[in-house]
């Protein structure tokens, strides 16, 4: 049996109260949309293969 953590990891603040789990069925489970997190990365990751890209607005 696996065991439980009882802290929550340290996150960033614009991901607070953001929570990922795996259903029965297997499917992914978030509290935030796909769009809020694509929003978050790309606002925070530093992404190397769109660095040079000319047409990316940034």
């Amino acid at each position: 049996m696996k065991s439980k953590r009882t802290r929550k990891p340290k996150v960033h603040k614009d991901l607070e109260g953001f929570n990922i789990t795996v259903n029965k069925s297997g499917e992914i489970e978030s509290t935030f949309s796909i769009d809020e997190l694509n929003k978050f990365l790309n606002k925070t990751v530093d992404d190397k293969k769109l660095r040079d890209r000319d047409d990316i607005l940034k």
